[in-house]
């Protein structure tokens, strides 16, 4: 498989996340953001949406959208699970995982931050206040969904699930914005213990191929 991403991008750590929980080999294949490379046709010309992460399975089938391939993955790699055994479990994995990439991801992704900064003419200070306003109200309705559930090691339970692969590239980009992520204990305890597996530091955007200081 070939795994085309950004080591920056929230949507293509999760997909490596996922990866390395199911221990599945890829070429790694970066396309830097920053300098527009989605953008050329030398990627357009193979991924539709000129957007990572995409990845190209063994038969060059490519699939997009990191929510999609990695329960793509969960299905043909079915072990180690991303997601529970029981629908409700399903469900409230699901949802955890949407908290992040429906309800806060979208409005902060790097192109919608480019567009305040260049279009709507933002200075930086403002445009970063948006972003840990943002990150922080959805982290807190996170917290509260994590509180409504028995304690566990990671978002659900004792293993690792969808939900963990959303939660880490968030607070890894919102710690480079410095979101304040006091007074969400549950959600920090995943994280951290998320950051003790060797998957997740496998994962991580300093392991990668393209990464920058």
């Amino acid at each position: 498989m070939k795994l085309y991403n950004y080591f920056r991008s929230s949507a293509s750590f999760r997909v490596r996340i996922a990866l390395a929980l199911k221990g599945l080999d890829y070429e790694y294949h970066a396309v830097h953001l920053a300098k527009g490379e989605h953008k050329q046709s030398a990627y357009t010309d193979i991924a539709v949406e000129g957007l990572v992460p995409l990845l190209e399975l063994d038969d060059g089938t490519r699939l997009t959208q990191s929510m999609a391939i990695i329960e793509y993955l969960d299905e043909v790699q079915p072990q180690p699970a991303l997601l529970p055994l029981d629908a409700l479990g399903r469900a409230r994995v699901r949802a955890l995982a949407q908290i992040i990439a429906c309800e806060i991801h979208p409005i902060n992704n790097l192109r919608v931050l480019k567009y305040l900064s260049k279009d709507l003419k933002l200075d930086e200070d403002t445009k970063n206040t948006w972003y840990r306003h943002w990150v922080r109200s959805g982290l807190e309705s996170f917290e509260r969904q994590l509180a409504l559930q028995a304690p566990g090691t990671y978002c659900h339970g004792e293993l690792p699930t969808l939900a963990d692969c959303c939660l880490v590239p968030q607070i890894f980009n919102g710690q480079r914005f410095n979101v304040d992520f006091s007074g969400l204990p549950r959600t920090m305890a995943a994280f951290e213990a998320c950051m003790k597996h060797p998957a997740f530091q496998k994962a991580q955007p300093s392991a990668c191929p393209d990464a920058e200081a």
